[in-house]
């Protein structure tokens, strides 16, 4: 058997220190040990991490000099020296992280006729080229609609909720289908859409209530207006909250016909870290992705606060345990305020450019999704790993090239010393209070 190098980095809050080199001193008691990487036990394999190219990030960027929104597309698309973010997610015409309200098509036009995209290529379309020039490759792109057009609603408005008119949902759907075929024009081929961002919300921007009955006609609709059309899209249902995503994608998927269709079940972590809730829809229904589609740290900027890196790890790392197959963040960038937003719902973002200085803030969150995206490649399996006597979250991943990736998150007052068993090779590791530590054995 080839000996096998294995090297770690390691983000610590009492240092303020992010993916530093640390050293790891390989041992030949592995009598206790405290982590145990089984790669002969395997499941899903993962599709990519990535963020949401809004209107408002793309814009945002578009406020600073070119080279310093080069140099931040660099940190999250560059498979070296970035994040290596090989996905993102697009808004289907507004959502609340745009400078406005707006649509693709004009009042009552049911010919689709009026059909326009040209908006998007202000600040959104541009920035998706270049990332693709920056990873090297097409981001496997998912697609999402905030609300239909306002007048095929039964509010008569893009905000506040409201629902689809059943006389509309045809119509609907060939929006979508019209949307994907422009964007095929444009050079894009879209992976993925979702029904409807966060279906069971009301909200004060961008938003369209389904029940899941509803939801199984919708997916029925666009299934057959896609084939109609000639269109090939994986469809993912709920893209709403974990707390429930079991129940939901239980109701849609016990349709038959929906069920064929639909390809994957997204879910947002606003309401509850219920991570089983994940492992509860996989059970019943294997054959379908579980796919995490949007997380952020509400409430505005949080410049500096180690607990928001904290969140997304736990997060990613608690979906991945339970069959999560990729990452899609919110927004990529946000400006000082955490906006712009056209209702002033404003968040956090891994990195806040401020457009007033010109400078960017790089966040926590960045460097700990770093910690797992930088490592766990597309095409990677999760393999098992046990952990005994210590208040840790970890998760193991085998790369296609062969390298074991585990990932230790410390969110405790207290240091850790432990043994890691690395498929027959243990190395001991020094846990500090407040860390997230990636160890590779290659």
């Amino acid at each position: 058997m080839t000996k096998r190098t294995v090297t770690a980095v390691q983000s610590v809050k009492e240092e303020g220190s992010f993916w530093q080199p640390v050293s790891i001193k390989k041992v030949t008691d592995d009598s206790v040990t405290h982590v145990k990487v089984d790669t002969s036990e395997t499941y899903q394999t993962w599709m990519g991490f990535g963020g949401a190219l809004t209107e408002s990030a793309t814009y945002t960027l578009d406020q600073l000099p070119e080279e310093k929104k080069e140099s931040i597309l660099k940190a999250y698309y560059d498979k070296e020296k970035g994040l290596g973010y090989t996905m993102g997610r697009l808004h289907i015409a507004s959502c609340d992280f745009s400078l406005e309200n707006y649509d693709y098509i004009e009042e009552n036009d049911e010919t689709l006729e009026t059909f326009n995209m040209d908006r998007e290529e202000k600040w959104v379309l541009p920035t998706l080229r270049r990332a693709q020039e920056i990873a090297g490759e097409p981001l496997t792109l998912v697609a999402s609609p905030w609300s239909p057009s306002a007048w095929m609603k039964t509010n008569g408005e893009r905000n506040n909720g409201g629902k689809l008119k059943k006389e509309y949902y045809t119509l609907w759907a060939q929006f979508i289908a019209r949307y994907l075929k422009e964007m095929q024009k444009k050079g894009f081929e879209i992976e993925a859409i979702t029904v409807q961002n966060e279906p069971a919300a009301t909200q004060t921007w961008d938003s369209c209530e389904f029940t899941a009955e509803e939801e199984a006609e919708m997916v029925k609709v666009l299934s057959r207006v896609f084939k109609e059309e000639g269109i090939t899209v994986n469809i993912i249902i709920w893209d709403h909250n974990r707390d429930i995503i079991f129940e939901r994608a239980d109701t849609v998927l016990s349709d038959a016909e929906a069920n064929k269709a639909v390809w994957g079940v997204g879910n947002h972590w606003y309401m509850s870290e219920d991570f089983e809730e994940l492992s509860k829809v996989h059970d019943k229904y294997p054959d379908k992705h579980m796919i995490f589609t949007e997380g952020c740290i509400e409430g505005g900027v949080q410049l500096g606060a180690w607990h928001t890196g904290e969140r997304y790890a736990r997060n990613i790392m608690g979906d991945m345990n339970n069959w999560l197959e990729g990452f899609l963040d919110w927004n990529i960038v946000l400006d000082e305020q955490g906006g712009p937003n056209h209702v002033g719902n404003y968040c956090d973002a891994p990195i806040i450019a401020d457009t007033k200085e010109k400078v960017a803030h790089y966040n926590s969150s960045y460097y700990f999704i770093g910690h797992l995206s930088k490592y766990i490649r597309p095409g990677a399996q999760r393999v098992d790993v046990s952990l005994s006597g210590n208040d840790l979250s970890v998760v193991a991943f085998k790369n296609e090239d062969g390298s074991l990736i585990t990932v230790l998150l410390n969110e405790t007052d207290q240091a850790s010393d432990l043994v890691l068993s690395l498929d027959k090779e243990a190395a001991a590791v020094h846990v500090p209070a407040h860390s997230i530590t990636t160890v590779v054995s290659e």
